[in-house]
């Protein structure tokens, strides 16, 4: 039995779930998420937990079995909590300023960079520190990632875009002499 999956979800005070045959929907006061389930993965709901069980231990459905769980979990999470991520600018004269709903990175290059966040993303911007939210896990984490590609920071000076309380390996550079 999967550790992960065997462990009942909570919902929370406010959180309202509903499981219709391999689909869910999860409505909280930060908004909704749904999610299609795997057909050999049963939810069932019960007194304000839900608890997955899996259809046989082959491979396929153990692997499966703590992963929509997890999912389910924080997709309950995103619409009660909300998830956030931080990120950090170093680098002399590299800053973040929001324009309307777009975020505008100056980062070292020829031209401003303009990113429009997808639905569902709030961005705010402090100069030098960014904050990424939203109720969907995976898409708060992948927003944060793709502004972190825009200027990954490197190993000699630690400037570019870094996740807060991400450590980066400093590099010694060239030695003088010979």
């Amino acid at each position: 039995m999967s550790r992960i999956g065997k462990n009942p979800i909570e919902i929370p005070e406010g959180v309202t779930v509903k499981v219709q045959d391999s689909h869910i929907v999860v409505k909280g006061p930060k908004g909704e998420l749904e999610f299609n389930i795997h057909p050999d993965i049963k939810v069932s709901q019960g007194d304000n937990k839900i608890v997955i069980e899996r259809s046989s231990d082959d491979r396929k459905n153990r692997s499966l079995h703590g992963t929509i769980r997890q999912l389910i979990a924080n997709m309950v999470t995103g619409v009660s909590k909300g998830f956030t991520k931080e990120l950090e600018i170093n680098g002399i004269g590299y800053q973040a300023v929001i324009d309307g709903k777009r975020l505008q990175l100056m980062l070292g290059y020829s031209h401003d960079i303009v990113f429009e966040p997808p639905e569902g993303i709030t961005l705010t911007a402090n100069r030098n520190l960014i904050t990424v939210s939203g109720i969907d896990r995976q898409l708060v984490g992948e927003v944060a990632a793709k502004i972190r590609s825009f200027r990954k920071p490197e190993p000699y000076k630690g400037k570019g875009i870094r996740y807060k309380g991400e450590h980066v390996r400093s590099k010694q550079g060239k030695t003088v002499g010979g």
